[in-house]
């Protein structure tokens, strides 16, 4: 018998609406989850160095905090284990099917169910469908000439080779990402020949990644600590809530970062942006800089002809013999959601309804699309705080638009047209006035039009504010 909810994936998105579920005594749900085990993006991506880059006490559920987070931003096994011991406290496994892959999303209009079709040739038919599967699970990789030609071994930092020993080795890693700036100090400790490709430089801060005191696990301790992190976190939206000038004290604390770590002109000159300060994300780090030093790496930002069988060509013609490489290029995001099968209201595709670009209802709800609901959807990425707030405001927005279903005695429930069109320009509006836009910087969160598809524009309080609860005048239930 098919469950009346089917939620997809099993990370901070899909887990957390599951325990709002419980908590409301709603178990008529199934969790869909592709991996063998919870934690999605922090279950797959298991490089060298991998930990979060927000501060801990914010990376935790409001209603679970964690006390036993070892330091201040916690390596990636704790948050994998974190989420593990979530799913066990709220009884979870038993409502999760692993090794199970969505390939398809069908609206019914007769049925007014979905079709949700999945790997193994099985099809469930749901009243409703949460997508859980949040923005970085899909690997992006570049387009560069001869890729496929290459002999040697090759691999994604979200799709980690462990069995490949890179002592003695001569590796290449393309990209200076988020990804890149963790795992590139451990294997330029054992690499003999470290070649890292740059396209752009990212902005760096020192990481005051500090144990966590035993004071932490004192009663209250944790909910104080989280409270004050937050808003010292959200104290850095400013520059991107308000004007992109008001970010110069975080500008200033990267400038000196590089001329404190940073000796060699030449290299200072390689990897100090030349863009505003929160056009692409802020990165953290105290041991980057300090690799990029070292004598066996070389940082090289003239760019990629082709890729030939043991070697990588650069743009002015040099070739330099690789055994390894490592692409640290992120995820799809903006193209991520373009390329899910899904059929609405009288079979049309999301890629119709997103002919225009991405968008949703407070990044929740699309018109056309009844009984469909996102966690992290466009335009609710952050820069600056913790997407697990943002995840907990979505969850209560769809439970209250579950409770308007349940009051009203109704089937179906779908924004209005004009309600997202109306919330849409007014986020627009402000997006296009900001950082991401004005900073001089191409970057993920943008699409092809160059418009903003990822990004929240404020402050986290302000979307809680006005999307944690669905108003009833914008959606249409029938």
């Amino acid at each position: 018998m098919s469950k009346s909810i089917v939620i997809i994936g099993a990370g901070f998105a899909g887990l957390g609406m599951a325990i709002r579920l419980r908590k409301q005594g709603f178990d008529d749900f199934v969790i869909l989850e592709k991996s063998h085990a919870v934690g999605g993006t922090w279950w797959d991506n298991t490089y060298p160095g991998c930990a979060c880059d927000v501060p801990s006490p914010m990376y935790s559920y409001s209603f679970e905090l964690n006390k036993n987070w070892s330091r201040l931003f916690a390596p990636q096994p704790e948050i994998q284990k974190y989420l593990a011991a979530c799913a066990e406290k709220y009884d979870l496994q038993r409502y999760i099917r692993f090794g199970t892959k969505v390939d398809s999303l069908d609206w019914d209009d007769a049925g007014e169910h979905w079709n949700v079709r999945l790997g193994d040739g099985d099809t469930l038919t749901p009243r409703a469908v949460i997508s859980g599967m949040g923005a970085l699970h899909i690997p992006s990789h570049p387009t560069i000439q001869g890729m496929a030609d290459f002999k040697g071994t090759v691999f994604h930092s979200a799709e980690w080779d462990h069995s490949y020993d890179m002592a003695g080795k001569r590796v290449a890693v393309i990209g200076t990402g988020a990804s890149a700036i963790q795992f590139v100090p451990q294997i330029a400790k054992k690499a003999a020949k470290l070649t890292l490709f740059q396209r752009t430089a990212p902005w760096i801060q020192p990481k005051p990644d500090i144990p966590m005191p035993g004071a932490f696990k004192l009663p209250g301790a944790a909910r104080f600590v989280r409270n004050a992190v937050y808003w010292a976190l959200e104290a850095r939206a400013v520059g991107f809530a308000l004007d992109p000038r008001l970010s110069a004290p975080q500008k200033t604390i990267a400038i000196r970062h590089i001329q404190r770590q940073v000796k060699d002109p030449e290299l200072r000159a390689k990897v100090t942006p030349d863009y505003t300060i929160g056009c692409k994300r802020v990165l953290l780090s105290n041991d980057y800089y300090p690799a990029l030093s070292r004598a066996n790496v070389d940082l090289r930002t003239e760019g990629i002809a082709e890729i030939r069988e043991h070697s990588i060509v650069t743009v002015d013609g040099e070739e330099i013999e690789v055994d390894a490489i490592v692409y640290g290029t992120g995820f799809k995001v903006v193209d991520a959601m373009a390329e899910w099968h899904i059929s609405g209201r009288d079979g049309v595709k999301l890629q119709e309804a997103w002919a225009e670009g991405i968008e949703a209802h407070h990044g929740v709800t699309l018109p056309g699309f009844p009984n469909f609901f996102m966690l992290l959807g466009p335009n609710t990425g952050l820069g600056h705080n913790s997407v697990v707030f943002m995840i907990e405001v979505q969850v209560a927005h769809i439970l209250s638009c579950l409770k308007l279903l349940s009051d009203r005695k109704a089937t179906t429930i779908e924004p209005r047209p004009e309600a997202m069109r109306a919330y849409n320009d007014k986020m627009h509006r402000r997006l296009r006035r900001a950082v991401w836009n004005e900073g001089g910087c191409n970057s993920w969160y943008l699409d092809e039009q160059g418009v903003n598809r990822s990004i929240w524009p404020g402050f986290t309080f302000e979307y809680w504010a006005g999307s944690k609860t669905a108003k009833p005048a914008d959606y249409v239930l029938s």
